[in-house]
Order: structure tokens, then sequence, then C-alpha cells
């Protein structure tokens, strides 16, 4: 009789590795030869029924943060009961370990932590980023999803509790597009916060100290960069919640230097794209005949700008026609050449217009077919704002794209109301149907999810070397073309949670083959992409440990 994994542990010590832990499933095989006689109860469970005894003690929680507490510790003791548990009802569990209820885990992560998870890489380190890279237990890293909780969703500076975004991020590559769990990596990189209730917090887990200057952060950055190329050859950066500012200066600094990606500019800009494109076949019109005003003109806003921009190009606009169909409108009102307070990478969008600092009457100006939030103001689409957009157009794309819930610019029963039921609307976070008229709208929640997984499962499949804007433009399509004619007659611009995993394989197919056809890849061009792709998926099963 021999073991049929590699690793050696017995007894308690198998209990205690939540990557081989089986808890009440281990067989009574494997508890006589493995030293678990005795360590557990007599009953050997199915998986089938520790799922259900997992649901009925979520059942019993009474808010959703206790029941992301309960789901961390799950997965810190049996990461394959985890998965399964998220995998078997996706719509459920993912606004509990994700977006909205992980805000509030950051904002107590201090207060509810239980066990380390990732790496912590702090400025105490500068010097010996690489050595504590090579801590990490796992050779072959794929992806490392990296934030300096300077920027964590609409709630600002976090400092180190922001770790729980990355670690919420990379439970969605798995949950969501099957990436195996053991090429994952969450990374804090802690530059201190200027966040001063943290520092003041005895329970805080970060750095006491106020954040350094641009100049320090690149230069550890840079550090952390060329660490990750020797210990990870290979290995793609996800950036994570970084400042606005910070996020497009390093993305455009390593873009072309090794495979890295932000999320916060490129997913939502891809997921961005999807909700108008699934639109556009409700509306029957062209993207690159669409008119787009935002509110917010920081990284996301720029990130889906740009996006949009080269989509437009691809239906045959120049970059500057495409530019010209698409303004930005933040807190000091609308961008324009007068203004000398913008950044280099606002003014491409800056279009000849009168100063203005009235949102409502730049959309009776401008006459755009979609207006997109990404201020992280609550409330900011007033309902004179709804209004104009609804006399200006037959179905009006309105997308509220803040978070936390209460960032969102305005909810689905107010755009739908103020719309007359008109409305094309998405938000970043989910929000239930509304009952208008007669009919039951369904509101979209145009979440990143949709996307970064997808294009997370294509880069680990085929080892990418890069990583480009028309990966996420390639992405946006296949969720849109995904949208049966059904929900977008209910209101629903992006396929069901719960239909999540087929979303997001199908996704990864497409941008699987835009690697291969760009000679991306770091494998050979298999036969069958779909195969090749389906063939790597984690599937969230116990192996068995003795045969």
């Amino acid at each position: 009789m021999a073991a049929s994994t590699s690793s050696a542990k017995r007894g308690i010590d198998l209990l205690h590795d939540p990557q081989l832990n089986k808890s009440t499933a281990f067989t009574e095989t494997e508890r006589d030869a493995l030293g678990l006689t005795g360590l557990l109860p007599s009953a050997v469970d199915t998986e089938e029924t520790q799922v259900r005894r997992a649901l009925q003690q979520l059942g019993q929680k009474p808010t959703d943060l206790e029941r992301y507490i309960y789901l961390i510790q799950l997965l810190d003791s049996d990461e394959t009961l985890f998965y399964k548990v998220m995998m078997s009802d996706p719509a459920r569990f993912l606004p509990i370990v994700y977006d909205p209820t992980v805000g509030e885990a950051c904002q107590k992560f201090g207060h509810i932590f239980r066990r380390p998870r990732g790496l912590y890489v702090s400025l105490n380190h500068k010097g010996r980023v690489k050595e504590v890279l090579r801590n990490w237990p796992v050779n072959d890293v794929r992806v490392i999803c990296a934030t300096s909780g300077e920027r964590i969703l609409g709630l600002g500076d976090l400092g180190a509790n922001g770790m729980g975004i990355p670690i919420g991020k990379l439970q969605l590559y798995t949950a969501c597009a099957a990436v195996p769990p053991r090429y994952l990596l969450p990374v804090h990189i802690d530059f201190g916060t200027n966040n001063r209730e943290l520092l003041d917090d005895p329970l805080y887990l970060g750095l006491r100290q106020p954040r350094v200057s641009t100049d320090e952060r690149d230069e550890f950055v840079e550090e952390f960069v060329r660490a990750i190329q020797e210990v990870f050859p290979g290995c793609c950066l996800h950036f994570e919640d970084w400042a606005g500012v910070d996020a497009l200066r390093l993305l455009a600094r390593y873009r072309d230097r090794l495979c890295c990606y932000n999320d916060d500019i490129q997913g939502t800009a891809g997921v961005a794209l999807a909700g108008i494109l699934s639109a556009l076949r409700v509306t029957g019109g062209k993207l690159r005949d669409q008119r787009v005003l935002f509110l917010g003109a920081g990284s996301a806003g720029i990130g889906i700008a740009d996006l949009l921009a080269s989509a437009m190009t691809l239906e045959g606009l120049s970059e500057r026609e495409a530019r010209a169909r698409i303004s930005l409108f933040d807190v000091h009102g609308l961008l324009e050449p007068s203004r000398t307070d913008l950044y280099d990478f606002q003014k491409p969008y800056a279009h000849p217009h009168e100063p203005s600092n009235d949102f409502v009457a730049i959309i009776e100006s401008l006459k755009p077919t979609a207006i997109i939030g990404v201020s992280t103001q609550g409330k900011a689409f007033t309902q004179a704002v709804v209004e104009a957009m609804a006399r200006i157009n037959p179905r009006p794309i309105i997308f509220a794209l803040s978070n936390p819930t209460d960032h969102a610019e305005c909810t689905a029963e107010e755009a739908y109301r103020w719309s007359e039921g008109r409305a094309m609307y998405a938000a970043g976070v989910p929000f239930p149907p509304v009952r208008y008229g007669t009919k039951t709208l369904v509101p979209g929640q145009g979440n990143n999810l949709y996307v970064f997984p997808a294009v997370g499962l294509a880069i680990v499949a085929t080892q990418s070397r890069r990583v480009t804007d028309e990966m996420f433009v390639v992405a946006a399509r296949a969720v849109a073309d995904q949208v049966t004619q059904a929900e977008l007659d209910s209101g629903l611009l992006y396929p069901p949670q719960s239909h999540i995993l087929e979303t997001e394989v199908a996704v990864a197919v497409k941008v699987a083959e835009t690697i291969f056809a760009r000679s991306l890849a770091g494998v050979e061009t298999p036969r069958d992409v779909r195969s090749f792709v389906e063939g790597q998926l984690y599937k969230p099963e116990y192996a068995s440990l003795w045969s």
C-alpha cells in the first residue's frame, strides 16, 4: 500500500493542512494508514454531507460579515470544501466573499483576523524582497495579485487592511473560472498608511507610519518586480486597488516588461464595455456611434475610456475620432482645455467646450447615449440627471459602477423610476429586481468578476508573456455574446452569476485564442483550444491519499 500524494504528512499535521485535509471525509483505510484514527468522529461523510453541514451553519449566521468570517475559516482548514461550497451556488456566495461584504471585512481586517494568508512585503524588507518571496512554499506561482491598500474599493486608504482584496480576488479566479488555487499568491505591499484612524488602532496589522514618497514607492516596486521575475519567472502580476495616479503610472511602466495588468483599469473597462455591447443589442446602435460621458476621471474612468476608444478603432474610427466621442467630468467639472489641473493621461479627453461644473447641463449639451459613474460619490446620478438622459435617449444607458453599495451613483429602482422604465442599467454592486408597471426589471451587476478571472485563466493556461488591451476587448465581446435575448428583455446586461463558470470558460477560450494568434503564449498552440483550456480547470474534489 502506498500513499498517492507526495505529502509525507500524517495525523494531526495532515488535518492542519488545508490543501490536504478532508476532515470527516477521510475513509477508514486512510484513517488507519495515515494516523488519523481517533482524531476524527466515527462517521465517514460524503462530500455532499459536508457541503450540507456547511450550508446549514452558514444559514445560522446573522450577517454577511459573519458568513464571510466562517467561509475564510473554512478555507483555512479545508480548501477543497471551501471551493466546493462556493462553486455550488456562486450567485449566493460571491457577494459574501467579495463585493460588497469584502469592503466591510477590509475595514475590520485587524479585528476579525484569524490566520495569515498570502505574503506581506513591507518597506522593512527593502533589499531582500527576493528572500521574502522565497519563503512562499510554492515554486510554480502563475499569478500574483498585489495591492498597496491605498484605494480599496471606494473606501480609500486602508493600508494593510487592504489585504482582504487580493485574497478575495484570487478566490474569484478559482470560484468563477476554476483556476487552480495552487498557482495563486495574494500580496500586500506595505508603504505605510495615511489613515490616522488605523494608525491609532491598537489592533492595526500594518506599518505604523505615513506612506512614503512616490519615488520611494516606485523604487520598492521596481525591486519587487525584479524579484518576481527571478523567483517566479513567467508569473503574471495583477495590480489591484492602487491609488489612481500610481495605478496608471505603474501599468504604463511595466506592461511591456512583464506579464501584468491592472484590474481596476483594464478589468473595469472590460466589464463596462461588455455592458455597453449588450445594451447595443437592444438599442440597435454601433459602438462607434455612441457618445459616452463619465462621472469620474480617475484610473477607472480613464481605463474604461481608453478601452472604449480602442474598441471603437476596431470599428473603423481613428484614435482621435474615437476619443472625441468620449468626455469626462470630475469633481472640478468637465475636462476641457482651459483647465490647468489635468494629468497627462486625462488631456486626450479634454475636448473644446465652455467650462462647466453642471453635470446636467453637460448632458444636455453633449447629448451622450451613455453615462458611466466611477466617481465613488453616492447618489450623484440625481433625478435631474436620469431624467435628462431619458429626454435625450429612448433607451438611456446608465451605469452606476462605484462600490460599495452606498457609493453607487444611483440605485436600480431610481434609474428605472426616473426614466419611466426605459433605462439600460447596470451597477457595480448587486441590486434586487424592480417592479415597474407590469414588468419586473432585473438590473445587471457590472462586476469585474465577469472578466478578470477569465483573463487570468487564459493567462495561466497559455503562460502568456504579456497582457494586451485587445484581450480585454475580446473578453468584453465574449461576455456580451452570452447574454440571451430573454435576459436582455428582462433588463439584464450580463449573464447570470449562477452560470459564472460556463461564462468564464467561454470567455477564457476566446482570450486564449487571441493569445495564441498574437504569438504571446509560452506553450505550443493546441489543436483544440477549448479542450486545452478545459483540461486545466480545477475541480473541488478530494484526492485519494492512500491506495
